[in-house]
């Protein structure tokens, strides 16, 4: 292990914060964003707090960005020893609302971007037994009303994430998998849904998450540290996961009775 990380993501938001908790231990950086202001922006704080690296533009969803990202990795810093899969797209809207355009940009993204991150940097990660973190969110193990492409999308990811957990065992490449609630972010700016209002409801529960994007960060490099699979860095996160495995009917009836609320909330003038 040579310390070297790889985030996507990273120009603002959760990818910043995980590249200046990596940073403050001293660990080489590659970065990258669609916004490359964003990303040049990070890589100065990063090496403001004791890291250092480069930073480029790179879409997910495009996978031969992805292996020249992996590229420059191998020629700039030799090799890579953990990755962070964390772009990624808010939306939202009830199924019935949301058009196949939606979702398949939605897949593009959240899905589709983690698996071709995987793919395209997992011959480095073989080589430094390195290490897989992938960001996915609460919404895959809840499933919350009116954001199924989203909610499809995040779950996809825990379960690539499973699967990687055995199919990479034996190349003693780790792997784990984060599941925040909503935080403090500006994850907004990329939401992407047939209804305003719903992008309201979710900017109100980002507004009043208990916990920000710096705590998020910490706590997923603690648990990292500590070998950690599945990571739910939400307290309430971590009781409500417990609650469904325990009486998975209660929240189904619980998530159709918000369901209810919600349409009601849309109807109101």
């Amino acid at each position: 292990m040579q310390n070297r990380i790889m985030i996507t993501g990273a120009g603002s938001g959760l990818g910043r914060e995980l590249a200046l908790r990596w940073a403050r231990e001293g660990w080489q950086l590659a970065l990258s964003d669609v916004n490359m202001a964003g990303v040049a922006e990070t890589l100065q704080m990063v090496r403001d707090a004791g890291g250092d690296g480069f930073s480029m533009r790179c879409d997910v969803r495009d996978y031969s960005q992805l292996t020249a990202f992996a590229q420059a990795c191998d020629e700039r810093l030799g090799g890579i020893d953990v990755i962070v899969n964390n772009a990624g797209v808010a939306s939202g809207g009830f199924f019935g609302d949301l058009t196949l355009e939606d979702w398949d940009w939605q897949i593009s993204v959240n899905l589709m971007g983690v698996v071709k991150g995987c793919k395209a940097f997992l011959p480095m990660l073989q080589k430094s037994k390195g290490k897989i973190i992938n960001i996915a969110s609460m919404a895959a193990l809840m499933q919350g009303p009116a954001m199924s492409n989203y909610n499809v999308a995040k779950a996809g990811v825990v379960a690539l994430s499973e699967s990687l957990l055995a199919d990479l065992h034996q190349d003693q490449v780790s792997v784990h998998v984060v599941c925040p609630s909503f935080f403090q972010t500006n994850l907004l700016d990329s939401f992407h849904g047939p209804n305003q209002q719903m992008k309201a409801a979710v900017g109100k529960l980002l507004e009043s998450s208990p916990i920000t994007a710096v705590e998020v960060a910490d706590y997923i490099y603690q648990q990292v540290a500590a070998g950690e699979f599945m990571i739910l860095p939400h307290e309430q996160g971590r009781m409500a996961w417990k609650i469904k495995q325990h009486n998975p009917q209660a929240m189904y009836a619980e998530m159709a009775a918000m369901a209810t609320r919600m349409r009601e909330k849309t109807k109101a003038p």
